[in-house]
């Protein structure tokens, strides 16, 4: 059995965030496998709520964009290895009803022939 060892590069991470930023799912969605799954940072079990398939993870993405139009994601670093890969940045942005948003956070990466086949986000819980 061969397992298939693709590798992400750092400039494929940092295409991913500048795409984020600019709230652009079409260019976000062209970096993912059509098999695809996005574990969210909140939901109903451990790992938040689990998005299945690039529909429903271009759904989830678009869902975050009308929450927090003004998101962004600064203060960004990055890992690489072999197919994994690693964000973490400073999320910011206002909710659609007046709330301020600013953690820390990161995505773990899963890569296979070029695409995400894996995320899996982290924010840190801010108490007020």
């Amino acid at each position: 059995m061969t397992v298939q060892q693709d590798t992400v590069s750092l400039e494929t991470l940092n295409a991913i965030m500048d795409a984020f930023n600019a709230h652009d799912l079409d260019a976000i969605m062209a970096f993912f496998a059509d098999d695809c799954t996005f574990d969210t940072s909140r939901g109903p079990d451990p790992w938040g709520l689990r998005l299945v398939g690039k529909q429903a993870v271009r759904d989830g993405l678009a869902a975050r964009f009308a929450g927090i139009p003004d998101v962004r994601y600064d203060a960004d670093r990055h890992w690489v290895h072999g197919n994994l890969g690693v964000s973490e940045w400073l999320v910011t942005g206002t909710t659609t009803d007046g709330k301020p948003v600013c953690a820390r956070g990161c995505d773990l990466w899963e890569f296979r022939g070029g695409k995400i086949v894996r995320k899996d986000s982290y924010w840190k819980t801010v108490d007020a």
